[in-house]
């Protein structure tokens, strides 16, 4: 199958013209960009579509969103992580999502995405209490049936929740940490099997899905499981996806478990690679960073969620000069609330224009642009497939509308897409040679009935899972008390905008050491 968008604007976001617009044809031919140039000849049988007020762009990349959050958006407010995942990833009580709900709740986070301009994301699926194989098929399943380029992860904690919090036996009750150690985590060997079976299945299906090998941080799994998950990510150049100092509590980990950072821990066991990507990486040295750096490695930046729940501010600018690659992710839709990337996009350009005044070191739309399509293809393994407008690339982009509101008048276009763009222009998003998106509408489900299947089903989990959140709230004073007692330590760096001086002053005043 043949098309030609005729006469488009075109941000190519490719290394010749990054975001620097100029108008092209751009022939689609099957699942790939075929050409694009002035005047292309129009091959016989090709669909000719005059693309005059159209401006195209490569589909973002969502290099971190945990879909199992989708039934939590607008839940919860003024919790920092450790005491957020209390109830968004409750340790006691909590029985599996069935695999219906998840295939729905993987299509609802698709929708969203494709409509927001999103063409390809990085799934890191924790399924709580455990993830089955069934279960990650349903994710896969919702993925492949929308028409959406997924990387799905088999996310893995195999230590005990309360063995990866720091000053946990001290501060939990002793009934509590019984009963925590009662149920055994899984072992490596299940672990690499599942993985396995996994990329058996998945990895390269239908030409949109890939198997992400995901051990969730290195606090929270043994290090022959990181060692051995490494070496099969390796094995398959797949993502090395991996949560690391997100928080200030996870920097005191790192002190208190290895007497190192995470960064250092991981670099030790042989696992920072081109492959290995951070997702947050707010807590980082300044050696962190220049190591990070010297591997090639990337970090996926979730500015929205960070913000959130308080966990401080990436150094954006200092991870950049470094050599470090950087993505752009919603994270989880119980931390963001939503999988809108465009939100992402301008929340990273206004948040680090506030950390120095040195407007220099400020972020370009370019540089935005650039973290939101080719950086992100960067981090998933896909660098030379997706996030740009070039002949040989997949065609995964986005149509605008140049004479929408967003775009009346039309000034920088590269400052219109990071902060006048909300997804409103967006006419029609195609991913692997396909239009999945039109007019605001997914072609290939049928949204209504999904969403009033949801529905019903997620009002009979939702009251269910009150319950559960009720039995967990009841541990949140110890967690509290654990999270006082970190944040009043001095690290020797701050990532919170305020004055470290008096936040530790604050917090050990409190009573809560």
């Amino acid at each position: 199958m043949r098309t030609l968008l005729k006469n488009a604007l075109v941000v190519a976001m490719d290394d010749a013209h990054r975001s620097e617009p100029f108008r092209a044809d751009v022939l689609v031919v099957d699942d790939r960009i075929s050409a694009v140039g002035v005047d292309l000849e129009v091959p016989d049988g090709t669909q000719v579509i005059d693309a005059t007020d159209r401006l195209l762009m490569p589909g973002m990349v969502n290099a971190h969103v945990h879909s199992w959050e989708a039934l939590f958006k607008g839940r919860y407010d003024n919790l920092p992580l450790e005491l957020w995942m209390l109830l968004s990833y409750p340790v006691l009580g909590l029985e599996p999502m069935s695999d219906r709900l998840v295939y729905l709740r993987t299509l609802l986070v698709a929708m969203e995405s494709l409509k927001n301009g999103v063409t390809c994301l990085l799934d890191d699926v924790i399924e709580s209490p455990r993830q089955s194989m069934d279960a990650l098929d349903a994710v896969f399943r919702g993925y492949e049936d929308i028409g959406l380029r997924a990387n799905c992860s088999g996310n893995i904690v195999n230590r005990h929740y309360i063995d990866t919090i720091p000053f946990a036996n001290e501060v939990l009750p002793a009934d509590f940490l019984a009963q925590a150690h009662s149920v055994p985590p899984r072992t490596t060997d299940e672990y690499i099997d599942f993985s396995k079976e996994a990329l058996a299945r998945y990895d390269g299906r239908s030409g949109l899905l890939r198997y992400v090998i995901a051990p969730s941080g290195p606090q929270r799994c043994t290090e022959d499981l990181f060692v051995a998950a490494n070496e099969l990510s390796r094995e398959h150049d797949t993502t090395y996806h991996v949560h690391v100092l997100e928080t200030k509590t996870q920097a005191v980990t790192g002190r208190e478990f290895y007497g190192s950072t995470l960064v250092e821990y991981m670099d030790k066991m042989g696992v920072l690679t081109d492959r290995t990507t951070l997702a947050h990486g707010i807590w980082l040295t300044d050696s962190d960073i220049v190591r990070l750096g010297e591997v090639g490695a990337s970090v996926a930046h979730n500015p929205i969620s960070n913000l959130k729940l308080g966990s401080g501010i990436a150094r954006w600018r200092d991870l950049l000069t470094a050599g470090v690659n950087l993505g752009l992710g919603s994270d989880g839709l119980a931390s963001n609330d939503s999988a809108r990337m465009t939100d992402v996009v301008k929340t990273t350009a206004l948040l680090h224009k506030v950390t120095d005044p040195d407007l220099r070191t400020w972020p370009t739309a370019d540089e935005v642009l650039w973290a939101a399509t080719r950086g992100g293809a960067r981090s998933a393994r896909l660098t030379d497939e997706v996030g740009a407008i070039e002949a040989g690339r997949k065609a995964d982009f986005v149509m605008f509308d140049l004479r929408s509101i967003n775009f009346t008048p039309v000034n920088d276009v590269p400052t219109h897409l990071v902060y006048v763009e909300n997804g409103d222009s967006i006419r029609e998003v195609w991913v692997n040679g396909q239009v999945v998106v039109r007019d605001g509408t997914c072609l290939l489900v049928d949204e209504e009935a999904v969403l009033e299947e949801l529905r019903e089903l997620a009002a009979g989990y939702l009251e269910k899972y009150a319950g559960v959140e009720e039995r967990n709230r009841a541990l949140q004073p110890y967690f509290d008390q654990i999270y006082h007692r970190c944040i009043s330590e001095s690290m020797g760096i701050n990532m919170f905008s305020g004055d470290e001086r008096n936040w530790i002053t604050r917090s050990a005043g409190s009573g809560l050491e």
